[in-house]
């Protein structure tokens, strides 16, 4: 409603400047001069909730206590440490008339408690029902008692432009639901890294801490994203705010609410984005898209006919600059659906179809926490496969053996071992499997040696003689 009313005014303001002078006459109405959101912040309003969690937390009862040198000489006192409550605060957006409520993962993370406060001030216990890290968004439900809640429906975030008119709606450091406004200011930012879909939209719309998981909305008051993060060196909005958008909100709410946790289709390919200099070697028109340069043997990429050298420069008609924004792509599309790819190859155009589905466990994972006298003792080791690497966000293509966890003050911790470490040989023989690495670390030896790979550097340690 307001966009056509915004339109006419631009319109009198251009007609009225090129008419003579004299025909230039002053409003004589309110409604000549009152363009105003609150018809949109009235209908959604009531939709936006706080949310306020808390958690208890063991620390040390004085900075003494916690002095490295004060534990060595006297260890562990008794009421060095005690139970503190820690509060913290959000924003969240009721989806369900049952009660269900979209927010941020990080709004509820590690909580013993969550309650939603409704915009008239009442206050619900809220249950978790799940929550995805790698998205950022969780799903918490509330008992209406059978009231039928206000909700906001999904918009189409698909559809919006840049300069399209927003409001984002939360409670910012606590003081109550606010309202603000401002444009979309850009869409498909990827280099945001509070999660791993990283398609963020861009907003000027002033969003500061305690806005997170509130909603942003256009002006048909449909629900066009989650407010996630900011952009800020002193903690307060500089007018550049990201958020989720709404199409990969419902993805991982419908994942959510249908099966407990999130199942993100596998495609079974993996690339690098195009540069200017890769697009100027391949003539292509402009640096877009995701160069494919390894296609899993026995994927849906392999079986739908995509191949190394192939451009991927949209799904489902949409644009894909990068790989993060092809995983994007990827996420908001369920197990079992068709993605429609559209490749550069030898210079022409072509679609093709790939049917998705969910990634294998194959090999089994071997979860092994290793034991005895040796390097890794109290890591987790676990074969890679491509369900865990889409779980953990690394590469499905990888293989071989992961470090998944270490217990802290075993050996493996103190010889540095991190989560995420690749177990590429121990005593100088190859390991490709949980078993073979077990198999290396039988006995008690005098010298051990191990090679890892760390975020792509490979390092070799030895212990012992």
């Amino acid at each position: 409603m307001i966009r056509p009313i915004a339109l006419l005014a631009v319109i009198g303001m251009i007609l009225a400047a090129a008419a003579p002078a004299q025909s230039q006459t002053a409003p004589t109405s309110r409604e000549q001069i009152r363009l105003s959101f609150a018809p949109v912040a009235r209908q959604v309003a009531p939709a936006v909730v706080n949310i306020y969690t808390q958690r208890v937390v063991r620390a040390a009862a004085s900075p003494l206590f916690a002095d490295p040198v004060f534990r060595h000489f006297f260890g562990d006192v008794p009421g060095m440490t005690r139970d503190r409550v820690q509060r913290s605060l959000g924003s969240g957006v009721l989806i369900g008339g049952d009660g269900t409520v979209v927010t941020n993962h990080h709004v509820i993370k590690d909580a013993d408690e969550v309650t939603v406060v409704l915009a008239d001030r009442r206050e619900f216990e809220a249950k978790v029902v799940g929550s995805d890290e790698r998205a950022d968004l969780a799903v918490l439900k509330i008992d209406p008692k059978g009231e039928t809640f206000p909700t906001l429906v999904m918009g189409d975030s698909d559809r919006i432009e840049v300069g399209d008119i927003v409001l984002a709606i939360g409670n910012p450091f606590g003081v109550g639901q606010t309202v603000t406004q401002g444009i979309i200011s850009a869409l498909a930012r990827t280099n945001i890294g509070v999660s791993d879909f990283r398609s963020f939209i861009q907003t000027d719309a002033a969003i500061n801490p305690g806005n997170s998981g509130g909603a942003l909305v256009d002006m048909e008051g449909r629900l066009i994203g989650i407010n996630t993060a900011i952009y800020s060196q002193s903690g307060g909005s500089n007018g550049i705010g990201f958020a989720i958008p709404a199409a990969l909100v419902r993805a991982v709410v419908a994942g959510i609410t249908k099966g407990g946790k999130v199942v993100r289709p596998w495609l079974g390919a993996g690339g690098q984005a195009v540069t200017a200099d890769l697009a100027q070697a391949m003539k292509l028109p402009r640096p877009i898209g995701v160069l494919v340069n390894n296609v899993h043997r026995d994927s849906p990429a392999a079986r739908g006919g995509l191949a190394n050298g192939d451009v991927i420069v949209a799904v489902q008609g949409r644009e894909v600059d990068d790989p993060e924004g092809l995983r994007f792509r990827l996420a908001t599309l369920g197990v079992g659906s068709d993605a429609i790819v559209t490749v550069l190859r030898g210079g022409a155009e072509r679609q093709i179809t790939i049917r998705l589905v969910a990634p294998p466990e194959d090999p089994p994972r071997d979860k092994t926490e290793i034991g005895g006298r040796n390097p890794f003792t109290g890591a987790t080791l676990v074969n890679i496969n491509p369900a865990l690497a889409e779980e953990i966000g690394i590469d499905s293509g990888l293989s071989g053996v992961l470090v998944l966890q270490i217990r802290h003050g075993t050996v493996a911790h103190r010889l540095g071992l991190q989560p995420g470490d690749m177990v590429l040989r121990i005593n100088d023989k190859p390991v490709a499997s949980v078993a073979d690495a077990k198999a290396q670390l039988v006995g008690d030896r005098p010298r051990w040696s191990f090679t890892i790979n760390r975020n792509g550097e490979t390092m070799t340690q030895v212990v012992g003689g």
